[in-house]
């Protein structure tokens, strides 16, 4: 997706999100004079698992999660407002933390809801949700819906790394974000843009230049972050 011709100070911006995501989230950054490259560096995908027969409500900690899971009219805790859009979509009667993980513990613990509950969630998670929602008295189990495999930056992304031009780096986990530093070092003066302080101690061996954390763990706040980045340059 190129917004405007190439010059030395154009800068880039990467996106390593999954093909879908990635695609959702340069729609939100029309308008900006950059570049924009998309080249995931984790693909998804399902694996086979067994729902439990009954539960009372369900856990998402991303999209990739409620794609996985058929619907229905039940209770549902997200880990963020897009999450839990696509899970009314599909029918959840659902509740944000607009936040991250720790968010969301605090919020279902604030609910109290009733139990069991089920984490459906990818093979690489942060946090311990529902092992540390059980020690609070909500039972929680978790079931592993779809898988993270790595994938190797496209030619094109490499090319970018090692040019003069700058880049935008988003970065959304630090999955991700290890999954980048493995397959640096890069020449191109890199400005990280990082959803959380996790996800930017993960970045920080990439050795930016820049480093910006969003104000809140949130798809709007990294737009605002990535536009005050490209207007900045």
């Amino acid at each position: 997706m190129l917004a405007v011709p190439m010059t030395h100070e154009t800068p880039l911006i990467l996106l390593t999100r999954p093909t879908a995501a990635a695609t959702a989230f340069a729609k939100k950054l029309e308008g900006i004079a950059a570049e924009i490259v998309i080249s995931p560096v984790q693909l998804i995908e399902s694996v086979p698992f067994e729902s439990p027969e009954s539960f009372t409500g369900a856990i998402f900690t991303s999209r990739n999660g409620v794609e996985m899971i058929e619907g229905r009219e039940a209770p549902c805790w997200c880990v963020g407002d897009a999450t839990m859009e696509a899970a009314k979509a599909k029918g959840w009667q659902a509740k944000s933390a607009a936040g991250d993980v720790e968010a969301l513990l605090r919020r279902i613990l604030a609910d109290n809801p009733k139990a069991p509950l089920v984490h459906f969630r990818g093979a690489f998670a942060r946090g311990d949700l529902a092992e540390r929602l059980s020690r609070e008295g909500i039972e929680t189990a978790e079931i592993v819906v779809y898988q993270q495999v790595s994938q190797a930056l496209t030619d094109q992304a490499r090319l970018a790394l090692h040019r003069e031009n700058p880049v935008i780096l988003p970065l959304f986990s630090p999955r991700s974000a290890a999954q980048v530093v493995q397959q640096g070092p890069f020449e191109a003066p890199l400005t990280v843009v990082a959803i959380s302080e996790a996800v930017a101690a993960e970045a920080a061996a990439l050795g930016p230049v820049q480093m910006v954390v969003a104000d809140a763990p949130d798809a709007v706040s990294m737009v605002a972050a990535i536009k005050q980045v490209a207007n900045a340059g």
